[in-house]
């Protein structure tokens, strides 16, 4: 602990040597940057569209100019990310027990798609097995599958972790069971879909509900309801079954009845860990008919490299994604009504970069360890640009001390308090804490915990590999309005009543507490118990 403090003091004072040299973030600046990514002209930023080209082009440009370095050892600041482009056109049926078939609406009862290249997948005349919240967690002596032969089934699970209530305050859930109100890794669809393949399941369908999710279904739908991307390879992905998707609430509540169920009671013994697999007693018909487009796109890579001889071959990597949905011309109204800007998500995030990227190069020398910018790709279509990353990275990911993601940026004034998204994993907490207390602020946990952020952005994929993470989240009243009104809808423009300071001493902390990384002596760990702990 000793040591811990005083690293931690050391670094303080290495930054507080350069507080002078570094410039104040410039908030016009920011706005400006945002303003142009979020921009008609940019067509919202769609993977492998006109939109990427003029995104990447603008990011070279502005790292160019910066004076930064490519971060690509080809002397690049690209690096291709090879993605197939699939636009599923499904259709599910089934047959209740009463012989009354019935056809189900895509969009407004169900979404599918497939991360296959496959012109055609059927999933025919199979057998429906709901498995409660689908997961596996032997820390908690939890097991939804207990061994039941699942090959070639549909499977319906529950969304996020189980509820499971305080033995002490009935009215309040377990914090030693899946976080108790935290969304936990088992609760994120990518988890429960990565699941379901490895139990040879054909098919997946997460009941989606508005108030457990924490998001809207029209979210899933403006989501998964288009072309979806996939990682380019010559073997089917794990992480999916031939074809998942999202079961409307209500919809979900008449395929049980149909099959002379009760959801509800279900639901309820899904919450305990005697729960087993239940066949529904009916089948599905679930096929896809999918037009498929190789996609050629990039990550966009810039360095500067550490002055420290030894240390120079260590790196922070400062992330954020680059990407939004594009455009949907079935949307009514003119074409600006049309285009999803993506402007806090993530335009703001990438302005953030930039900013940073400007203030590295202000100081006088440059920190011992290298800082890395990656402005990745197809984050919305599964983390797919920093998945790419980590599995192909241009520094190794061993080498890779700490990253620091930015998704979103609080456009809403100033906070006393920092929320701290993943509070408790890492050693990383003490950099937050040390920047904040020199802004005079706080770090406290996401007040949001059930909404599970740290398992849905490109931080993610760098915990999983084993590096550790900072992801700051916004004021929780002001971000539960945006994600209830703006949130991945053509509404998420730029705002006439922004107020630009909170993002301003937000960047400025997360530029600190990534100097503080890359001068130290210790490198950030996983605490114990952490899911992510390198072994």
């Amino acid at each position: 602990m000793k040591s811990l403090l005083s690293t931690t003091l050391l670094a303080l004072c290495a930054c507080e040597v350069h507080a002078t040299a570094l410039p104040k973030i410039d908030g016009a600046g920011l706005l400006e940057q945002i303003t142009t990514l979020a921009s008609d002209e940019f067509e919202g930023r769609a993977p492998g569209t006109q939109g990427e080209t003029l995104t990447i082009d603008y990011l070279q440009q502005q790292f160019k100019q910066l004076g930064l370095e490519p971060g690509n050892a080809d002397g690049t600041y690209l690096q291709t990310v090879p993605l197939v482009g699939i636009s599923s056109h499904p259709t599910l049926s089934y047959t209740g027990k009463d012989g009354k078939p019935i056809q189900l609406r895509f969009g407004d009862d169900y979404i599918a798609w497939t991360a296959r290249a496959d012109k055609q997948l059927d999933v025919a005349n199979s057998e429906l097995v709901f498995v409660g919240y689908g997961i596996q967690a032997p820390e908690f002596k939890w097991d939804d599958y207990k061994g039941a032969d699942l090959k070639g089934k549909t499977l319906i699970m529950l969304i996020n972790d189980p509820p499971i209530p305080d033995p002490r305050h009935p009215k309040l859930l377990d914090p030693a069971m899946f976080g108790g109100n935290a969304l936990t890794w088992y609760g994120r669809w990518n988890y429960k879909f990565e699941m379901a393949a490895r139990q040879g399941a054909a098919a997946a369908l997460i009941v989606h509900d508005n108030k457990t999710a924490g998001y809207p279904y029209e979210f899933v739908v403006n989501s998964w309801g288009r072309e979806n991307f996939a990682l380019k390879s010559k073997t089917p992905d794990a992480g999916y079954p031939a074809i998942p998707g999202w079961l409307q609430h209500e919809r979900a509540g008449e395929l049980f009845k149909a099959a002379g169920l009760d959801f509800q009671q279900l639901k309820d013994q899904a919450q305990s860990r005697g729960f087993k697999p239940v066949p529904l007693g009916i089948k599905i018909n679930l096929s896809t008919l999918n037009a498929t487009r190789d996609v050629t796109s990039h990550n966009v890579v810039a360095r500067i490299t550490g002055s420290d001889p030894l240390l120079k071959n260590e790196v922070v990597i400062y992330s954020a994604h680059w990407d939004h949905f594009g455009i949907d011309e079935s949307l009514p109204g003119p074409r600006t009504q049309q285009i999803f800007h993506g402007a806090v998500d993530n335009a703001s995030g990438v302005a953030a970069l930039l900013q940073i990227a400007r203030a590295y190069k202000a100081l006088p020398t440059a920190p011992k360890r290298t800082i890395l910018f990656v402005a990745t790709t197809a984050q919305e279509r599964g983390l797919l640009g920093a998945q790419y990353y980590v599995r192909h990275p241009l520094v190794p990911i061993g080498k890779t001390i700490l990253n620091i993601n930015i998704d979103g940026l609080n456009m809403w004034g100033r906070t006393r308090d920092v929320e701290l998204s993943g509070m408790g994993k890492s050693t990383a907490d003490d950099l937050v804490a040390a920047a904040a207390a020199r802004q005079g602020r706080v770090v406290k946990p996401d007040s949001n915990i059930s909404y599970g952020s740290y398992y849905r952005g490109d931080q993610l994929e760098f915990a999983r590999a084993g590096v550790p993470t900072i992801y700051l989240r916004s004021s929780a009243s002001k971000l539960l309005n945006y994600t209830a009104h703006q949130f991945h809808t053509v509404h998420d423009t730029v705002q006439p009543n922004w107020n630009m300071s909170g993002a301003v001493d937000d960047i400025t902390l997360l530029f600190q507490a990534g100097y503080q990384a890359a001068q130290g002596k210790d490198q950030p760990k996983w605490k114990d118990g952490a899911e992510f702990q390198r072994r």
